[in-house]
């Protein structure tokens, strides 16, 4: 299958979060089954052209920002291995913030626009358009809408992904004009007036849907979890699945991890002490032989910080270490400071993005906290699992799908699962895993098991073929 992929982020080019690490892998993995996959982005200026080796796709093109024809040129690379398009825009694209900006939504609309210009006059035609949340929600929209009718874009299927519902693209309708669609439309029912919902429109318009775990498929559908479009998803539900993210299994690997102290494998666990100990020099902490836990994330409600701080107390009065990578709401990272002046040896807390700190944490802690409000895929706790720290997480969306409690699976657990959404439950399960670290034997078990875990892209990649077989059966069907 010919399959073209638009994303507003693609790892290595542009990374803000894990949308640009499946964008940047899942494709290859594509590849790799013998499909003509390609990938099209927005060409940001922070994009380095000389490292990338971009050059330029053919000429530059005329692509409508609503009514005004602008000169777009695409740009493209094949650095990653995957062929990669860049457009090209002084207006919407000369900038280095991506997220936030006040005429995001436009970008973004141009941006597909420009896209679905540029495959009139190129050779290559996709048999699949997938779209990467409400940024790329335009192409399932635009191929539903008016693409039948154009015999260069009649037979082309559409798959619309969720990365996270809660994120949505709500602006004034006004949009539609610009985004070239027909001038009369039907509002959704979860729009509210005077408004459009890219979120909502990928989800109504494309062939097929999926989330990026089977579990969060199934709590989008709920009204808890469904961020007001869990009555759109129910109706379209024949279309609605779900398949787990993966990670690289290249560029996550322990035994070949230039960042870290000592490199290791399943079979030099042994190793790892070394990674802890580093661990603790870099973050001031004292190698007394407590157990280690680690935690790389957003400080952002959304995973789990809140009980977290609930339960800092308690879990710092048991002989536990906490290190603590990420930034985000001032609020939280306020509260997480203030606990490490408290608790100095205890607790180490780094503000920031660090690549090498995260891989550090990930290969030295014993531990992964990931206690979550909800998580559509997570990635976090798959790295975990592949540098042997053992996650505590909550039962949730991918975490759910991806982690086996040891408290009930003896032989096959990979981590320790608790429900609630309370301090009480964290720290159950951070008791679970304690007594289970006591025994040497045992947790050298969980740590196999968790580290022989398959959470290749091969995996999912197996499953989105089938998913673009079903989108092209749709598709033919209508």
């Amino acid at each position: 299958m010919k399959i073209l992929f638009l994303a507003v982020e693609c790892a290595p080019f542009y990374k803000v979060g894990g949308l640009a690490d499946v964008i940047g892998s899942l494709p290859r993995a594509l590849r790799e089954l013998g499909h003509d996959v390609r990938v099209a982005i927005p060409r940001y200026r922070s994009i380095d052209g000389a490292k990338h080796k971009l050059t330029r796709a053919g000429s530059t093109f005329s692509a409508y920002a609503g009514s005004e024809a602008r000169r777009t040129e695409m740009l493209r690379s094949d650095a990653s291995g995957v062929p990669t398009y860049f457009v090209w825009d002084e207006r919407f694209f000369n900038r280095d913030v991506v997220y936030g900006q006040p005429d995001e939504v436009m970008s973004f609309v141009f941006f597909v626009r420009a896209v679905l210009e540029y495959l009139r006059q190129d050779e290559w035609m996709p048999d699949i358009v997938h779209a990467h949340d409400w940024h790329a929600a335009l192409a399932p929209t635009w191929l539903d809408l008016l693409g039948r009718a154009d015999p260069r874009f009649a037979s082309m299927a559409s798959v619309f992904t969720i990365h996270n519902l809660a994120y949505q693209g709500v602006t004034g309708d006004a949009i539609w004009t610009f985004a070239g669609l027909p001038a009369r439309h039907t509002h959704l029912a979860v729009e509210q007036p005077g408004t459009i919902n890219w979120m909502a429109r990928g989800i109504a318009h494309a062939d097929v849907v999926n989330a990026v775990s089977a579990r969060y498929a199934r709590e989008i559908m709920k009204p808890q979890f469904g961020a007001g479009l869990d009555l759109l998803l129910r109706e379209r539900k024949d279309r609605v699945s779900g398949i787990l993210n993966g990670i690289d299994a290249d560029v996550w690997n322990p035994a070949d991890d230039g960042t870290l102290a000592a490199r290791f494998d399943a079979g030099s666990l042994e190793r790892r002490a070394r990674n802890k100990r580093a661990l603790q020099r870099a973050l001031k902490l004292p190698h007394n032989g407590a157990p280690l836990l680690g935690m790389v994330t957003r400080l952002v409600e959304q995973k789990g910080i809140d009980v977290l701080l609930n339960a800092a107390g308690d879990l710092l009065s048991r002989d536990v270490q906490l290190a603590v990578l990420g930034a985000g709401d001032s609020m939280y990272e306020g509260a997480l400071k203030a606990l490490a002046a408290r608790y100095p040896k205890k607790l180490a807390v780094a503000l920031r993005f660090d690549d090498a700190l995260a891989r550090l944490i990930f290969a030295g802690s014993d531990m992964f906290l990931m206690p979550s409000r909800y998580e559509p895929s997570g990635l976090g706790q798959m790295i975990a699992m592949r540098y042997g720290s053992v996650p505590i997480v909550r039962a949730t969306g991918g975490l759910a799908d991806s982690v086996k409690d040891a408290s009930r699976h003896q032989a096959s657990g990979t981590g320790f699962v608790f429900g609630p959404y309370t301090a009480r439950a964290l720290l159950e399960a951070v008791d679970r895993a304690l007594r289970a670290y006591r025994s040497e034997r045992s947790w050298r078990a969980i740590q196999m098991c968790a580290m022989q875990a398959d959470f290749s892209w091969a995996r999912s990649a197996r499953q989105y073929e089938r998913l673009y077989r079903r989108a092209i059966q749709f598709h033919n069907a209508a």
